[in-house]
């Protein structure tokens, strides 16, 4: 059971990582940067905390609390990126943390409670905690890449007004394994 839930769990979260992307794809280097009003969060800035969150939650996972004294959660929030280039490597390396992290635990260390602000986690909670946290703000990046875009917008998921046709398709191959996330690309 345990091995099961970290592999869906992994998918879920290569889908969510290749969804924002599939949105840096469609956008200039400008366009990273671009805020609704001085209110918002630019892309770079969302990626810029997801980072600094994927660091903290994810070292050291399974013995130290997810928020480390070391994380300047204040700053992730300022316009720090400056480049696309330093963006996709902020992104990257944030990512390859969690994966890191998902791929030490196992069987004989799935019930280890881990802590998040000194508040006790199962693991399962933690990842749950941390899939819905990332979701979240890949759906403002990929909400923020669509006003950008606007009529030049790449539909990532089934494209408006072809739910259909779209469902046409999946029927007619019968019933299939998979993950529901791969309906969606």
């Amino acid at each position: 059971m345990a091995s099961e839930y970290l592999n869906s769990a992994k998918k879920q979260f290569e889908y969510y990582k290749s969804v924002g992307e599939k949105t840096f794809d469609q956008l200039d280097e400008a366009d990273l940067f671009w805020q609704y009003n001085e209110a918002s969060n630019s892309i770079a800035v969302i990626v810029n905390h997801l980072w600094g969150n994927m660091l903290s939650r994810w070292t050291d996972f399974l013995i130290s609390d997810g928020e480390k004294v070391w994380r300047e959660r204040d700053l992730e929030f300022e316009n720090v990126i400056r480049s696309k280039a330093e963006l996709l490597e902020k992104w990257n390396y944030g990512w390859a943390c969690l994966f890191k992290a998902l791929n030490s635990i196992n069987e004989d260390n799935f019930n280890t409670k881990v802590y998040i602000r000194n508040q006790e986690h199962t693991i399962t909670d933690a990842i749950n905690r941390q899939l819905a946290h990332y979701a979240y703000h890949i759906g403002q990046i990929v909400y923020i890449g669509r006003m950008i875009k606007n009529e030049n917008w790449q539909s990532l998921t089934i494209p408006k007004g072809q739910s259909k046709t779209f469902n046409k398709q999946k029927f007619s191959k019968g019933k299939h394994g998979g993950h529901f996330s791969d309906d969606l690309k």
